[in-house]
């Protein structure tokens, strides 16, 4: 459809979509970890990823870097927004952290990057954002404060929690890397080098300290398709047609979302529920990550 007869209301409508699809990522963790290794699983969808970006983004003529280091560069930035982050978030899941809270901490990137953006990027932190930092770390606390070691079966496990948080900083860094000299990149084939960068750190990964278990089951296969073609190749692309319109700065508002809408989720599938202290903690960090992220 062209974009002139797109309806009017598609700058509201695919951002929520991009955000559903982004929350959906945690709860596909979730969903795979009976059927398969984490490293098996991530390093299986980065190819995936990577040669389907690749293909698309010959097929629609997209602008490739013109030069080595702009090269290394997505790569690199890749291997940390792709590569270790996906890792993380996918063994900390397997290994008993819930999916809500691993939406939770993924949801903290946002807040760490406007926290690094002064002595990193040399940007201004305003006093509104300080402000988001300090309530969405908070509201952190409070969800992840009275669980974390517990014995019983809603407990956080530290090693789960740990693998978690890093994934996070990765993520920070691969933004920040991003946002230092990657602003004029193509999106298209910026991402398709960012998963082939992941690829090179996954399989790897995946030969070494991978079980190589996969059990081939319908429902792995379902979950290993939705993970390749909905959460990454189509939320690439419904970014990419948001950049477009122009629409981003409603994802933005939007993200704060992510760790609700997943924590919902993982009830209504798993059973995953929260304390009410936890619940308020949650609302307190998305309300951090909104302040934190408007404009």
């Amino acid at each position: 459809m062209p974009a002139r007869a797109m309806p009017h209301a598609t700058p509201a409508l695919v951002p929520a979509l991009f955000v559903l699809i982004w929350a959906t990522g945690f709860v596909a963790a979730r969903f795979v970890a009976p059927h398969a290794e984490a490293f098996t699983f991530v390093a299986i969808r980065v190819v995936g990823v990577a040669l389907i970006l690749a293909g698309l983004a010959r097929v629609l003529g997209a602008r490739w870097p013109r030069n080595r280091a702009d090269w290394l560069h997505a790569a690199l930035a890749g291997v940390l927004m792709q590569g270790i982050y996906v890792i993380g978030v996918f063994w900390s899941v397997q290994h008993g952290l819930p999916a809500g809270i691993a939406a939770l901490v993924g949801s903290l990137q946002p807040l760490l990057t406007a926290m690094l953006a002064g002595p990193v990027l040399g940007e201004r932190v305003s006093r509104r954002r300080w402000l988001g930092i300090a309530a969405g770390f908070s509201g952190a606390l409070l969800v992840l404060a009275p669980k974390v070691g517990a014995p019983d079966s809603a407990g956080i496990p530290v090693p789960a929690l740990a693998a978690c948080l890093a994934a996070m900083v990765a993520m920070t860094g691969g933004t920040l890397l991003q946002k230092s000299r990657g602003g004029g990149a193509d999106l298209l084939s910026n991402a398709a080098i960012q998963f082939v960068g992941a690829a090179f750190l996954a399989v790897p990964v995946a030969l070494m300290l991978g079980t190589g278990r996969f059990d081939a089951s319908p429902p792995l296969w379902w979950g290993l398709a939705w993970s390749i073609l909905v959460n990454s190749v189509a939320g690439i692309l419904l970014l990419l047609a948001l950049i477009r319109r122009g629409a981003v700065a409603g994802v933005a508002s939007l993200l704060f979302l992510v760790p609700p809408v997943s924590a919902v989720m993982a009830y209504a599938l798993f059973g995953e529920a929260l304390a009410p202290v936890q619940m308020g903690g949650m609302a307190l960090a998305a309300m951090g990550v909104a302040i934190a992220s408007r404009g």
